[in-house]
């Protein structure tokens, strides 16, 4: 092996690294931190500072760096949800976008929603940052839309408020107490036959896939390993007795779509 292969190898591994601390810093590190201190205790201690931060938002919101994060699945999965709203008939009716999320799944979610006769696009998330940046997003929509402040487990919105809901990746974010309170909230806002899209982490059918995002979870995001057992979604919501539901996976079983009809 050269001088410079072993250079170049050098300068890979060195990138990887400090991409890898940085992402610990802004995610799970930050929220080891904060449970040192009981002031950092309410109802916003769980998100990570790259959701809340605008300057880190900015910096992370960049079209490849996301897909990448998802194995350069991000297309298909948006694909899925967008074509299933596009097939619904949401004239005079109202579509949640419960959580922003990087990327563009928001402008093709509303754009989707608004050409299958979406009267209103409501758009809410815990932080104001979040939602400030979603609007630089939407600008063409702004007449369709709204913005509010809301915590996913304790909205606002009425019941039977809406006719869909999407949901991508909050999920595996959440405190395990919380992921059953989110799927409920978002349960009660759909109207009877309306839609509930929720994309997320699933458990990997290929071994060595399992065994890295294990690996994965366990040093950035512990809270998503439980969506592949004990709070997996579509159990939550099949327990009601309210759902039915579909689930799509891809990338051996990496990720799924959970597209859930309330009866």
């Amino acid at each position: 092996m050269n001088t410079l292969m072993m250079g170049g190898l050098l300068a890979l591994f060195a990138v990887l690294a400090l991409t890898g601390v940085f992402f610990f810093v802004v995610t799970r590190g930050t929220l080891v931190v904060r449970g040192l201190s009981p002031r950092w205790q309410n109802a916003t201690s769980h998100v990570y500072p790259v959701y809340s931060n605008m300057r880190l938002i900015r910096a992370v919101d960049f079209q490849p760096i996301i897909s990448a994060i998802l194995l350069f699945q991000y297309r298909r999965l948006v694909s899925k949800i967008v074509a299933e709203i596009r097939q619904m008939d949401l004239r005079n009716k109202k579509l949640l976008i419960t959580s922003c999320a990087f990327g563009n799944v928001m402008p093709r979610v509303v754009k989707a929603a608004l050409q299958a006769g979406a009267e209103r696009v409501v758009i809410a998330d815990i932080i104001p940052n979040e939602l400030d940046h979603a609007k630089s997003k939407l600008a063409e929509y702004s007449e369709k839309l709204e913005f509010v402040e809301e915590n996913a487990t304790c909205m606002q919105q009425g019941d039977g408020a809406v006719a869909a809901n999407v949901i991508f990746f909050l999920l595996h974010e959440l405190p395990h107490h919380l992921k059953g309170q989110a799927l409920n909230e978002a349960g009660r806002m759909l109207a009877p036959g309306g839609k509930l899209f929720l994309a997320e982490f699933h458990r990997p059918s290929v071994r060595v896939l399992r065994a890295l995002s294990w690996a994965y979870f366990k040093v950035f995001e512990p809270l998503g390993l439980a969506l592949w057992d004990t709070h997996d979604p579509i159990s939550h919501l099949e327990d009601t007795g309210r759902w039915t539901c579909e689930r799509s996976t891809y990338f051996f079983g990496n990720f799924q779509v959970i597209t859930a009809t309330k009866q």
